[in-house]
């Protein structure tokens, strides 16, 4: 049986360059390059494309992080015009950085050009310097935590309705009006972090958990511990689990650690698989994709 697309989302070459997770050809992809990758992946069924935020990041930070974060707004508007199946993800977007109706209002409209295509991917933060960047620094940064959960919830009430409501410890509003507004009855809001509590906080306020920086042991624990939480069996649907393997993958080169590390994944208890691919070029790319997509799983 080939491997199941649907349930694989892809890094995106270029759109992030950060140790560890990008070829050096990425640094110089045009935007022809990326179009004729994003086709590929959605002429082939994977289930989702990822693009992450950083308005930006310190210098001294830059070999640690990466310097270069693409606007995801703008990319899957570009992106969504040339696909008609394959999903948008923000991995993640900063919950700080944004009031709930400003993201509600910008991601709903992506939803509605996109055809409903859109889930969020949202974190609470760690770079202090671009909190003070954004002129968020003290309480905005320290508070980030219960800030954020408080916008999750803003974000569940507002995301889809014209006249959003919401009063909350840090955000109250209503008597307005979003016009357009997420055609998706509830978007995914899928938690990023590499924490217990992001976990914590996605199966209290979220629909899924897509952790970075795991092993295989970490992500077991984590899940195990997690199963034990009254809110998560008093869940209405169940959890995404979006696990990301170590490493760039190859298909081409090492298809059977390719396909290891999907069981793996599966095994620990995840839904979908977040990959990074190992590329030599955008032609190389997509012959990776196509050779993930034939492997016997």
């Amino acid at each position: 049986m080939s491997v199941d697309t649907s349930k694989i989302g892809l890094a995106i070459p270029g759109l992030t360059l950060s140790h560890g997770t990008h070829s050096p050809w990425e640094a110089g992809v045009t935007m022809d390059e990326l179009a004729a990758i994003v086709r590929a992946a959605d002429r082939l069924g994977y289930s989702h494309i990822q693009c992450a935020e950083h308005i930006g990041v310190p210098a001294s930070e830059a070999p640690r992080r990466g310097a270069r974060y693409y606007d995801p707004l703008a990319t899957f508007g570009y992106f969504s015009a040339i696909t008609g199946n394959i999903r948008f993800l923000t991995a993640v977007l900063v919950l700080g950085y944004h009031h709930p109706l400003e993201i509600a209002k910008r991601y709903g409209t992506l939803d509605v050009v996109s055809g409903g295509r859109l889930t969020l991917g949202l974190g609470v933060g760690s770079l202090k310097e671009e909190f003070d960047l954004l002129g968020l620094g003290g309480a905005e940064f320290t508070e980030r935590g219960a800030r954020g959960d408080d916008a999750l919830r803003a974000l569940r009430a507002s995301l889809g309705q014209r006249e959003p409501e919401y009063h909350g410890s840090y955000y109250d509003f209503g008597g307005l009006i979003i016009d357009p507004c997420a055609v998706q009855n509830q978007v995914p809001l899928w938690i990023g972090g590499r924490s217990a509590r992001s976990l914590r906080r996605a199966v209290e306020l979220g629909d899924g958990w897509m952790p970075f920086g795991l092993n295989y042991d970490d992500m077991t624990s984590f899940l195990a511990k997690a199963r034990e939480l009254p809110s998560w069996h008093a869940r209405s649907k169940p959890l995404e689990i979006v696990l990301r393997p170590p490493g760039l993958l190859d298909p081409l080169g090492a298809p059977d650690a390719c396909v290891e590390h999907l069981r793996q994944v599966y095994a620990v208890g995840g839904t979908k698989a977040d990959l990074y691919i190992q590329s030599s070029s955008s032609a190389h790319f997509v012959e990776q994709l196509e050779a993930l997509a034939a492997l016997e799983a």
